[in-house]
């Protein structure tokens, strides 16, 4: 008999030029680099394996591109959703990570002592992140049937955002203790009699995955 209980999978976008490079992004609207695109079709047969009835992607296209892949794998549809962008980087988008240390350090000492707040001065905070991804993903899992699976395109700090919303893990402690998706990593989660919990994270097609980095 089938299974009742639906399961997520929330996939980080693939590698861009910008993630290589170490520069914030933000809501920068980057392509995937030619990497970023071997990382999709890579983890596409992967997830499309595991039987996803749906597809979502937030808006911007390094992450509706790995959608693509994704939803051409499982012979599917997919659409977009901006709720789902990354966090805004405000002042530092644009800005490698040596660059805003040195243009912003007493609030590169606040994000290292895991406070939140507006990056970049006029940019979002996780709350409001999480507050605008949740939304999104709930209503995402909203339209999934009994016993079905979604896979959920987004990218580092809005996937953690999503994680911890859907969880029920407090946002600070999911940042503490959660390390960042890598570029085309992806958390799987499963329904459960008490809620949802992560069965797997920061899983990849091994040979394209990449070390995981908190540049947004």
């Amino acid at each position: 008999m089938p299974s009742r209980w639906r399961r997520l999978v929330v996939l980080r976008h693939g590698e861009t030029t910008h993630n290589a490079e170490g520069v914030w992004q933000g809501q920068l609207d980057s392509p995937l680099s030619a990497h970023g695109l071997e990382q999709a079709r890579a983890a596409a047969p992967l997830l499309a394996a595991l039987g996803p009835a749906r597809v979502v992607s937030s808006d911007l296209q390094r992450a509706s591109e790995t959608a693509r892949a994704v939803a051409e794998a499982c012979g599917l549809p997919y659409a977009t959703d901006a709720r789902l962008r990354e966090i805004h980087a405000g002042a530092w988008q644009g800005l490698t990570g040596a660059q805003v240390a040195a243009g912003y350090p007493d609030d590169m000492e606040r994000l290292h002592r895991g406070e939140d707040f507006r990056r970049g001065v006029h940019g979002e905070s996780v709350a409001d992140v999480a507050a605008r991804a949740g939304l999104g993903a709930q209503a995402f899992i909203g339209r999934l049937a009994a016993g079905e699976c979604g896979v959920l395109v987004t990218h580092g700090v809005s996937g953690r955002c999503v994680v911890a919303e859907v969880t029920g893990i407090p946002q600070d402690l999911a940042w503490r203790t959660l390390t960042t998706l890598g570029n085309c990593h992806w958390a799987l989660l499963s329904e459960a009699a008490l809620g949802w919990r992560i069965d797997e994270w920061n899983a990849s097609a091994r040979e394209v995955g990449d070390v995981p980095t908190d540049l947004a």
